[in-house]
């Protein structure tokens, strides 16, 4: 890597030998694959920094600063979609653990049929390659960005994947979630070390108010692509979606008791809230440097601009700062992909290749799981390798989630639910969201006189019109669930006894020092809890919420609101 100091280059490699040796050491533990695939046994501050690493990642500053750089504040929304959804992890992580199970597919299975799990299983290691493309993607350009093209953007996303599949394959999520543990110091590090440099060369934010003077680039919400509809209907996507994320169980299900995936769950997510501030932060500084040095900002690559800047400022304080800016950003991308890695993992050994091979040893199904971890990999660094910038491979991510996650919510809060509705409710919403992207739909809804009066079409100078995301989003949202509850009152209801075994574990909390023996299964000498329903109109199951649900949730909330008027107060 010529051009960088040799402290940086130190640096890099302290990180890199040392975070690889810990995850490797950390196979050691690994002796059946419930241990490789959902180890039940961490506290608090590691189910903090797990949801944080798993969360958090370089590529996620790379589209708030891209996004920001080209739109203002309203660049934020592109990670901050799912703030509103925080509050409700309070209540869906104790749910997730109370299933007993080792991936979300199970869940389905409990709760409809196997080939729902199936179909879960494959959606979601669809996914999951998305996800990590999405990250190898915008970690890479990052790279290529602040070693000024030294390091080259491909080789980058090889040297990145080399090194999170060597550990998490050897150490499964338990060796994700203690590398995460020192990933998620150095992504915080990450997401503020360059902040007060650029902010002090431009003057602090009275300099960028200065200097920025259109006032759309200082508002939250604008007038462009990113207005209310856009923030209203991302974030209902984001919290349709966020259970049917297949990493989401190891988030809030790893921790010891039900508390420590709540908190591990919601106050990690908010620390990632935290730090997407100071990147949003930092690219409208990086708007108000080039403008004073005269650089026309149509010049600049959006995707780059976060690289570029710390390319341009770190060397010149301290040498070794970008190399820790580089390690940083590393820990960043690999304490996701690890666990994203390992839960797709679990989906195909769990899901698919058990049930058509059962009865093997838990050293084959262990060999297996680590063989998918490696096939979903290579998935991902073709998505990375194809897909033209890191915004529409976000984009893409967003939506695949959620079209099992209506299912889900179905099968969670109605009875009446049946494994042909979620099916069809699956197929629905994924037919729905390609019907939209046709050029004869578009076409024709362009020529629809109330299609500009409902903003229904997006227009951008050089693209093809396309019809708005946030339509999109209602589109095949109205679908798949009105689909889903018309197949599901047409068909034979799902049997009673599988309906009680589903509701009794979401509503039985995990007993002190419980021991799993069989998945989805309560153990033996526990009771089911039998609780007091707040709806069952119409088949719906909404339970009457614990006191500490109602404050977990409120609090929630409350931070929500502190983010928000925080960020807003200190912007103006």
């Amino acid at each position: 890597m010529v051009g960088l100091h040799y402290a940086d280059i130190a640096v890099i490699v302290v990180y890199l030998v040392g975070i690889t040796a810990l995850g490797v050491w950390m196979a050691r533990m690994v002796k059946t694959a419930g241990d490789y695939f959902m180890p039940r046994k961490f506290g608090k501050a590691m189910m903090i920094t797990h949801a944080f690493g798993t969360g958090t990642a370089s590529d996620q500053a790379v589209t708030v600063a891209a996004g920001t750089f080209k739109n203002g504040i309203s660049g934020i929304w592109w990670q901050w979609v799912w703030l509103p959804a925080t509050p409700f992890y309070w209540l869906i992580a104790p749910i997730m653990r109370r299933f007993r199970a080792i991936t979300t597919a199970d869940v389905y299975a409990l709760r409809y049929d196997m080939s729902v799990a199936v179909l879960f299983a494959i959606v979601g290691i669809a996914n999951l390659s998305v996800k990590i493309g999405l990250l190898l993607k915008g970690s890479s350009e990052l790279i290529h960005s602040c070693t000024g093209g030294l390091l080259d953007a491909n080789w980058a996303i090889a040297i990145i994947t080399v090194l999170f599949v060597v550990y998490g394959t050897a150490g499964g999520l338990g060796a994700a979630i203690i590398t995460d543990f020192f990933q998620g110091i150095l992504t915080v590090v990450f997401s503020f070390l360059l902040l007060p440099f650029v902010l002090n060369a431009v003057g602090g934010l009275d300099g960028i108010r200065e200097t920025v003077q259109n006032p759309q680039m200082l508002s939250l919400v604008s007038p462009g692509k990113i207005g209310k509809f856009f923030i209203v209907m991302y974030s209902l996507q984001a919290l349709v979606g966020i259970v049917a994320q297949p990493f989401i169980m190891g988030v809030c299900a790893a921790g010891r008791t039900e508390m420590d995936g709540r908190v591990g769950f919601m106050v990690g997510n908010i620390v990632k809230r935290i730090c997407t501030m100071a990147w949003s932060i930092t690219a409208l500084a990086a708007v108000a440097w080039y403008l004073n040095r005269g650089v026309e900002l149509g010049s600049v690559k959006a995707d780059h601009v976060y690289g570029e800047v710390a390319r341009e400022f770190l060397p010149a304080v301290l040498p070794g700062l970008l190399g820790l800016f580089i390690a940083s950003l590393l820990a960043g991308v690999m304490s996701s992909c690890d666990s994203v890695m390992i839960a797709s993992a679990g989906l195909f050994t769990e899901n698919v290749y058990k049930p058509l091979k059962p009865g093997r040893s838990e050293n084959h199904y262990l060999v297996i799981g680590r063989f998918a971890s490696l096939a979903v990999v290579i998935g991902g660094v073709v998505f990375a390798y194809l897909v033209p910038t890191v915004i529409s491979a976000l984009d893409t991510w967003f939506k695949i989630a959620p079209m099992m996650g209506i299912a889900f919510w179905m099968g969670l809060v109605w009875r009446r639910a049946t494994a042909l509705g979620a099916w069809a409710a699956t197929i629905a919403g994924f037919a729905a969201w390609w019907a939209t992207t046709l050029s004869s739909v578009v076409a024709w809804l362009s020529d629809k006189p109330w299609a500009d009066q409902l903003r229904l079409i997006w227009r951008e100078e050089g693209k093809p019109d396309a019809i708005y995301d946030p339509w999109v989003v209602l589109i095949y949202m109205t679908a798949a669930l009105t689909v889903g509850v018309v197949v599901s009152l047409c068909t034979k209801p799902t049997a009673e006894q599988k309906l009680t075994r589903f509701y009794a574990l979401t509503r039985t909390p995990i007993g002190q020092d419980e021991v799993i023996t069989e998945t989805c299964t309560l153990p033996e000498g526990v009771v089911a809890v039998n609780r007091p329903m707040l709806c069952t109109v119409l088949g719906l199951e909404i339970p009457m919420p614990s006191k500490t649900a109602v404050v977990g949730f409120l609090a929630g909330w409350v931070a929500v609101g502190a983010l928000v008027g925080g960020f807003v107060w200190l912007i103006s």
